[in-house]
């Protein structure tokens, strides 16, 4: 959410901040029906199964099996599909809907009934599940299916923890080659971090069997002098026995990881974006879709969003070639209305941004919690008829055709727009000159992608700070400005937060942006490119010249 001016006090800051993001609403409120109302549910993401196609083999006419699809509920049901009403609590009918093709083989459907599994039937996540079905589509090469294995194993969820392992998979999800220099530049350092935990856990177990073996020779004297009982030493001798096995597994651990490579990153890999041959790439149209909401009907009204609104769709447009859409102050039906409209819009090589700023909110139930955009007709707390579930955004993120989409959400509470990505962690702890190298570029450009920057994490965030723009506002606008090359996200990301820390720290505030790949939405390990008009002409230009 956006928040409030500066104040003296840091303290009361807090607790202003705290104060103007919706708290959670009552789980007993229902939607409202108003007269004269489009029914916003038409416009949620449902799994949908639709109805068998007549087909013709020969002189046989026969019905084919009924085909799973994500689509609106207004869609599926013209379309004479068959779908439960939107509940994010129940995913058994979800799992229903795709459990059939995914028996048959289908990788896309198997690799969906493992994210339904992760997410959790009845309210609680089943990971040896979805380890299972994303194995499956991985196994036939599903880029995603890899990519959500990756994460398992990186966090030790359904399966033993692994991290190289879970690289490997997010270097087969990216299409990387073992020896790509992205590749090697990451697992080198994961390695030596693992080498060192190897290392120290070693020591640690060399440690206690030499204590063990003094307890031992002591009590084994204890027991002849008949002062000790001899199961106190078969116990001391079974405890040996099992930390040297953990000894020994770490050390044939530790003998199988391979030495890191010292070979210097090639200077080609890392030329300056001016010199891409964008000619040789096509970018797609870009599209953006710009939402500022700051007049509340029952909330407090915010400071910045509708100036930030306006001076970032101007940017977009006139420096980078955007066809933008700018909805100011807009209710519920407004904001899934735009973004629904868009699949008639985008096409299978375009570029898609939105950027929302305006209150946030957020519900927790047990160890789960799903965020909220705050249209302008919301509600306070416990009412929550008119709130926006940012998972519906994600789904409609998933349902999408363009190749790319960026989502960049300042508001309270932004972060819980997805489940956290060990997996762009990773990424963003490599060599930092990657991000701007062609090699970077050429393995990430074919890939879709579905990324979200959040202004602060799943914290209230400042409305101001930023001479006339919130914090998270001005960061961006200055980075996009100031940019006169080939620009990627986690390039962009990386300035953009150190702004934000930097200026929010000014105000005794901790704010801090949040990137993440929504995978649940379809990514695959691409990304977003920003590309000026001006790089564009001059590389025109400069071919003309040849």
């Amino acid at each position: 959410m956006k928040s409030f001016d500066r104040l003296k006090s840091s303290a009361f800051v807090a607790v202003l901040l705290l104060a103007g993001c919706a708290g959670a609403p009552s789980t007993d409120t229902q939607q409202v029906a108003v007269e004269g109302r489009k029914d916003v549910s038409d416009l949620y993401v449902v799994d949908c199964l639709l109805p068998g196609q007549v087909r013709q083999l020969g002189g046989r006419t026969y019905l084919s099996p009924r085909r799973p699809t994500k689509t609106t509920a207004g869609d599926c049901r013209v379309r004479g599909g068959e779908y439960v009403a939107y509940d994010r609590a129940d995913l058994k009918s979800a799992l229903g809907v795709w459990m059939t093709a995914a028996e048959s083989g289908d990788a896309n459907a198997q690799n969906t009934v493992g994210e339904i599994f992760e997410q959790g039937l009845g309210g609680e996540p089943n990971y040896e599940a979805a380890v299972i079905w994303y194995r499956k589509a991985a196994e036939q090469g599903n880029a995603r299916a890899q990519l959500n294995l990756g994460t398992l194993y990186e966090s030790g969820k359904g399966v033993e923890k692994d991290r190289l392992r879970a690289l490997n998979l997010y270097r087969q999800s990216w299409g990387l080659q073992d020896d790509d220099v992205i590749y090697r530049s990451v697992a080198d350092q994961e390695i030596d971090a693992l080498r060192r935990e190897l290392d120290s856990e070693i020591n640690q177990k060399n440690r206690q069997l030499e204590l063990l073996q003094k307890q031992i020779e002591l009590l084994e004297q204890d027991v002849s002098a008949g002062k000790a009982a001899n199961t106190e030493l078969q116990e001391l001798l079974e405890w040996q026995q099992s930390i040297e096995l953990e000894r020994v597994t770490a050390v044939e651990r530790r003998s199988r990881l391979r030495t890191p490579s010292t070979q210097a990153l090639p200077e080609q890999e890392f030329v300056a974006s001016t010199q891409l041959q964008l000619r040789d790439r096509n970018f797609g149209r870009y599209y953006a879709l710009i939402i500022g909401n700051q007049n509340y009907e029952r909330m407090e009204n915010l400071a910045t969003p509708l100036s930030d609104a306006e001076r970032i769709a101007n940017l977009l447009s006139d420096k980078y070639g955007f066809t933008v859409q700018l909805v100011r102050d807009a209710n519920d039906v407004t904001v899934l209305e735009a973004i629904n409209n868009l699949n008639a819009i985008v096409g299978p090589n375009d570029n898609l941004l939105i950027y929302y700023a305006g209150h946030g909110s957020r519900i927790g139930a047990g160890d789960t919690e799903t965020g909220y955009w705050l249209p302008v007709n919301a509600d306070r707390p416990p009412v929550d008829t008119y709130w926006v579930p940012t998972e519906q955004i994600t789904s409609h993120m998933g349902n999408f055709q363009a190749k790319r989409v960026l989502v960049l959400a300042d508001s309270c509470y932004s972060g819980i727009l997805t489940s956290d990505d060990p997996g762009m962690r990773m990424i963003l702890s490599g060599d930092e000159r990657v991000f701007s190298s062609d090699g970077f570029v050429k393995r990430r450009f074919d890939k879709r992608s579905r990324l979200m920057v959040s202004s602060g994490g799943d914290r209230p965030v400042l409305d101001t700070g930023g001479s006339g723009n919130s914090v998270f506002a001005r960061a961006f606008i200055d980075e996009l400005e100031s940019n006169n090359g080939l620009l990627t996200t986690p390039a962009l990301f990386l300035k953009l937060r150190d702004r934000v820390v930097e200026a929010a720290a000014s105000e005794d505030y901790r704010q801090e942006p949040e990137i993440k790949a929504l995978r649940r939405a379809g990514h695959e390990v691409g990304d977003f490119f920003f590309v000026p008009k001006s790089l564009i002409l001059a590389e025109a230009n400069a071919s003309g010249d040849q």
